[in-house]
């Protein structure tokens, strides 16, 4: 039996921004229905953002800041190949809902993704679906 692999199950396309984006670009991405910024330079994924590293409040990172300094990568990416199963049981243990996936280069390979309910995988079309439909929504 042929094991599944991440590589399997990954957004293909998922959204990226500039290894200079600024903490307010962070802001912009995730307010749009985005819950991780990958952020590449070229094609190299060089940290991962969340909303809890931006901060809330008075302690809030400023927009005008670069954002690479509040990024991980690790505990936040997989490598490509890996057996799904694995990558499930990290995302169990870590809470997280997405994992960058990477080649041996560092290479953004795409977006590992969770449902809501936890019942399978985003996928690009899907998440395509649910882009045109809240468009519709606010026309």
């Amino acid at each position: 039996m042929e094991t599944v692999r991440v590589d399997d199950a990954v957004l293909r396309r998922p959204k990226t921004l500039g290894a200079g984006a600024t903490v307010g670009d962070v802001r912009a991405l995730l307010g749009d229905h985005v819950h991780a910024a990958l952020l590449v330079d070229g094609s190299r994924l060089v940290g991962v953002v969340v909303r809890e590293d931006l901060g809330e409040g008075p302690g809030a990172a400023p927009d005008g800041e670069p954002a690479l300094p509040l990024a991980r990568l690790e505990g936040r990416t997989v490598r490509s190949g890996t057996p799904l199963g694995d990558a499930q049981r990290l995302l169990g243990v870590s809470g997280l809902r997405r994992l960058a996936v990477v080649d041996d280069a560092g290479v953004l390979v795409g977006l590992l993704c969770r449902k809501r309910r936890g019942d399978g995988w985003c996928t690009d079309a899907g998440v395509e679906a649910r882009r045109r439909e809240r468009a519709g929504r606010s026309a």
